[in-house]
């Protein structure tokens, strides 16, 4: 896996050359963030050792299989007093429980690891706070570093070719938008992101974003309202 430096505090690790994870570093170690592809544990307690310090906890912005992918397999080397973080509505949609109507996009793989915490938004995760960002997939959310003002907003944008939001689609990274359940609340969700200020952006999918993120935030946003996202929002979760 590369490692690269996002800030005192960040390191992104990325798998296949587009798929990432976070570790968070804590007074007792380290967040991580998202598990990527199957077959990335070993390479995130790698990455974490190299770093200096242990994964404490796992934190997922989603539950699409490219950010739970190696959550077992992290669980199965960790141990559960590593504690497990998603979500409220994505952790019941894995736990076999209907919160839609009709199917949801995106690969929902079966995983036997349970949560251990149900994220809300406004919840702290150590240093981070959680912030709802619901649209690409129901329980999407984001987190956001007030040490620094880094925002990891899983795939609430991907920055693949530039900022995106999952909305509608974009030629250079075509995917998470045929993986995003509801696009009108994906946009919304994007709006409440940049309200955040965010100094740095960084995202399942793509390079860091340093150079003014919040107008690269603006300019997506834009350019998924040309592109016809309308209103008219997918059926609400219960």
């Amino acid at each position: 896996m590369k490692a690269t430096q996002v800030s005192d505090n960040i390191i992104q690790l990325k798998r296949a050359k587009f798929v990432s994870g976070y570790l968070v570093r804590e007074d007792d170690g380290f967040t991580l963030i998202d598990t990527c592809l199957p077959g990335s544990a070993a390479g995130l307690i790698a990455g974490a050792r190299a770093a200096g310090g242990e994964i404490r906890r796992i934190a997922l912005t989603h539950g699409h299989g490219d950010h739970v992918g190696s959550l077992d397999a992290l669980r199965e080397k960790l141990g559960n007093e590593v504690t497990v973080l998603m979500g409220e509505l994505d952790a019941r949609i894995h736990g076999g429980e209907k919160v839609i109507e009709g199917k949801l996009p995106g690969s929902w793989p079966k995983i036997k690891t349970t949560p251990d915490v149900r994220l809300k938004d406004g919840d702290t995760v150590g240093s981070l706070t959680v912030v709802a960002s619901p649209g690409h997939s129901p329980g999407h959310v984001s987190f956001f570093d007030p040490r620094d003002r880094t925002l990891i907003a899983g795939d609430a944008f991907t920055a693949v070719g530039g900022v995106a939001i999952p909305a509608h689609f974009f030629l250079r990274f075509p995917l998470a938008a045929m993986a995003t359940w509801d696009k009108a609340k994906a946009v919304e969700s994007a709006r409440a992101l940049r309200a955040l200020e965010p100094a740095v952006l960084v995202c399942g999918h793509g390079p860091v974003v340093r150079e003014n993120p919040g107008a690269a935030i603006e300019q997506a946003i834009a350019r998924a309202e040309r592109a016809g996202v309308t209103s008219k929002s997918a059926p609400a979760a219960s």
